[in-house]
């Protein structure tokens, strides 16, 4: 297992397959094997000559997990992601972050331009700039004796995530009660990458993806047809979608 120090918090992180280097930015709850390993990422983009990078969020897989909502937040996030360029040496990525990891990858792209040369938004629409709703019932799910004792609906679905990938459910429930720093919509049109924004079609979480893609002024959307947030990381549309703008980009 690789992992490194980001400002003294071990991250772990996978490196494999040469060329054009991807940087990989995984959602809340999940990880950089559940995220993108079995769906079929690393092995697609690496078959299609890529260099594949992906690290655990601080707090999520074999990184280290914190229980105080202060050590979390994207843009701290972001800097995890920034360092770990730094230490494999790569002067600019690739990059896509699905859910919260679009929302970290915004921020690494808003803070560090220089550093990415495209960026795909998976799982993530408007709600990048309005939010994507209340915490505390994810959090208080998380924290729950059982499944069985979650009244939220979204609640019981991430507590059943976490509980599926054998998740720290203390550090996801600090995670998801940090401070959610939104973007404002001046600073989301300030993105001069190409972007990519993909959301399935019936994600009731992400927000219009239309609404966002309309304030970058080089971005399209892809509609991820019949999936919703949790299973549209694996579909095969979004993937071919994904190739299609990385080769249209370059």
């Amino acid at each position: 297992m690789l992992k490194f120090s980001s400002d003294g918090v071990e991250i772990a992180y996978l490196d494999e397959g040469e060329g054009d280097p991807i940087l990989l930015i995984h959602g809340f709850a999940s990880n950089k094997t559940v995220n993108w390993a079995y769906p079929g990422w690393v092995d697609l983009l690496r078959k299609d000559g890529r260099r594949v990078i992906a690290l655990d969020n601080r707090g999520h897989g074999d990184s280290s997990k914190f229980y105080d909502p202060a050590d979390y937040g994207a843009p701290i996030m972001a800097e995890d992601a920034r360092r770990l360029l730094d230490h494999l040496g790569l002067a600019q990525v690739d990059l896509m972050g699905y859910s919260m990891g679009a929302r970290i990858s915004a921020f690494l792209t808003l803070n560090h331009p220089e550093r990415v040369r495209r960026v795909i938004f998976g799982g993530l629409g408007y709600g990048m700039v309005s939010g994507v709703g209340d915490p505390e019932p994810i959090a208080r799910g998380l924290e729950a004796e059982s499944l069985a004792d979650i009244p939220d609906r979204t609640g019981r679905a991430f507590r059943a995530f976490a509980e599926q990938t054998r998740s720290d459910r203390r550090a996801l429930a600090a995670c998801i009660r940090s401070s959610r720093q939104k973007i404002s919509e001046d600073d989301v049109a300030r993105i001069r990458r190409p972007v990519l924004v993909a959301v399935g079609s019936k994600d009731d979480i992400a927000g219009s993806p239309e609404d966002l893609a309309a304030l970058i002024p080089d971005a399209r959307v892809l509609e991820i047809p019949g999936r919703d947030h949790m299973v549209a990381v694996g579909d095969k549309v979004f993937k071919q979608g994904v190739l299609d703008f990385l080769a249209e980009a370059a």
